[in-house]
């Protein structure tokens, strides 16, 4: 993986550039569609190609591994294979979704102890473990297998915790190191910044991730209960010490106020289920606000969702359509509402680099902010 920054502006950390995989090209910033079990809920993989223009999408390490599992991946050739995308894919380690369990897993030095919400059947991920499970799954980026402590997490608590992660980080490395990808491509390997709201911990993990000298560095932890000024502050503190050289990761973020505001701090890559779960459930983003589409108001507006947006389907479907879609509990509201919500998100992190390019971003920025919190 290679990753060449393209332009940086003066009044703003944000950055444009382009990461190149053997799957292709990802111009950053950019935001990555989450298809947790190999799909994008509702969105087919043409659709994702053709119409939203997704240049990554996302993969989740303790979903596929349970099921379909990892004879079934390696036979079809991988998941680029199993589930017909042939661009990039990112998976994530799965840790998230075990320490997510909670009653359900133990941590111990080896690694993870859970049980699957499918069958209860006992299960152990360990960093090694992890990476040749995603080694199987045959994503471009590779995850380290780390835990994500609450966003109110103690100091103590976050602090152990930090100590839990670098120790598995360590052993993860050496993993993906002494192997190799089994398709024919090259899988690159993504540490994960933890250490909660202290910004010392921040700091320490951040100083020792970068000195790893990994393709690339995520920054995890966040949007997991802390205030959103914290999460901002966390963003700031971490990406004064990781390189400038290589691509920046937060992951599970977030509303789009929230992914610009990540891009002016020098975030390069996002991901976030918000636009397909909150499509699913009748909410639409536009570069105008933000619509509930189960309000009556829009019974009678045949607007297009957004008008002049980005989406092919606001010039074919009204607002009053889509809501009795809704209403009607029609499956094919969710599908419109998902593709649109993922249209807007691809366009805003396009705009937004369009306008690093041409180092204006930071007005633009601060006026698209206000817009996109709109309540319509």
């Amino acid at each position: 993986m290679d990753f060449r920054l393209e332009k940086t502006i003066s009044d703003s950390n944000a950055r444009a550039g382009v990461i190149t995989t053997d799957h292709g090209e990802i111009p950053t910033p950019i935001f990555m569609p989450v298809g947790t079990v190999g799909s994008v809920k509702a969105v087919h993989a043409h659709e994702l190609r053709d119409d939203i223009n997704a240049k990554i999408i996302l993969g989740n390490t303790y979903h596929l591994y349970l099921r379909p599992g990892l004879e079934i991946l390696h036979k079809a050739g991988g998941l680029h294979k199993f589930n017909s995308w042939d661009r990039p894919i990112l998976t994530d380690s799965g840790g998230f979704q075990v320490f997510s369990l909670a009653s359900n897993r133990k941590l111990h030095e080896e690694g993870a102890w859970f049980r699957s919400h499918i069958d209860g059947s006992k299960h152990l991920f360990t960093p090694e473990g992890v990476v040749d499970i995603e080694r199987v799954i045959g994503a471009d980026i590779m995850m380290a297998l780390d835990e994500c402590p609450p966003g109110t997490a103690d100091y103590d608590y976050a602090k152990n915790s930090l100590g839990l992660t670098l120790r598995w980080l360590k052993r993860g490395w050496k993993r993906y190191q002494e192997t190799e990808g089994l398709y024919g491509y090259r899988q690159a390997y993504f540490p994960i910044v933890q250490g909660c709201v202290y910004p010392d911990l921040r700091r320490e993990s951040a100083k020792f991730i970068a000195d790893l000298g990994a393709d690339g560095n995520a920054i995890g932890g966040l949007a997991v209960g802390e205030p959103t000024e914290k999460m901002y502050e966390m963003i700031e503190i971490v990406n004064e010490i990781l390189p400038t050289d290589k691509p920046r990761y937060l992951m599970g973020v977030g509303t789009p106020a929230n992914i610009l505001e990540a891009i002016d701090r020098g975030v390069d890559m996002m991901d976030c289920v918000m636009p397909t779960r909150n499509g699913r459930n009748g909410m639409i983003f536009t570069r105008h606000g933000i619509i509930n589409l189960k309000n009556k108001k829009w019974a009678d507006d045949f607007s297009p969702l957004d008008e002049g947006g980005p989406s092919i389907v606001d010039h074919e479907y009204s607002r009053a359509y889509l809501r009795h879609l809704f209403v009607s509990h029609e499956i094919l509201g969710m599908q419109i509402a998902s593709i649109h919500n993922l249209a807007f998100y691809l366009w805003l992190v396009t705009e937004a680099r369009n306008h690093i390019l041409a180092g204006d971003f930071k007005a633009w920025k601060e006026e698209m902010v206000v817009n996109v919190t709109r309540r319509l």
